[in-house]
């Protein structure tokens, strides 16, 4: 256990940032996989096209509040973009 004063105040900012970030994870997650089942359950495309959006206007505002490393983030975007245009290949085929 800390004895100096910042050290106690910065144990509980660290603990407060990770209930936040924890939760910020968990949304990011949920939509992420909403997204996916939209594209796997062959839903029209402006629903698979709503959760999709969502997910990355999540995954990007994770991004800036540093939640998520911008890579990390790119790369997520990337493979949904491109499952999601995969499916609409195999659709129109």
């Amino acid at each position: 256990m800390a004895n100096i004063k910042s050290a106690k105040k910065r144990i509980r900012s660290n603990e407060r940032k990770r209930v936040r970030n924890l939760m910020y994870r968990s949304q990011v997650k949920t939509l992420q996989k909403r997204a996916e089942q939209a594209i796997a359950h062959n839903e029209t495309n402006e629903t698979a096209e709503e959760k999709i959006r969502d997910a990355i206007q999540k995954l990007d505002k994770a991004a800036s509040k540093g939640i998520l490393h911008k890579n990390n983030v790119a790369r997520r975007k990337s493979r949904l973009m491109k499952r999601y245009n995969q499916q609409l290949q195999q659709q129109s085929a």
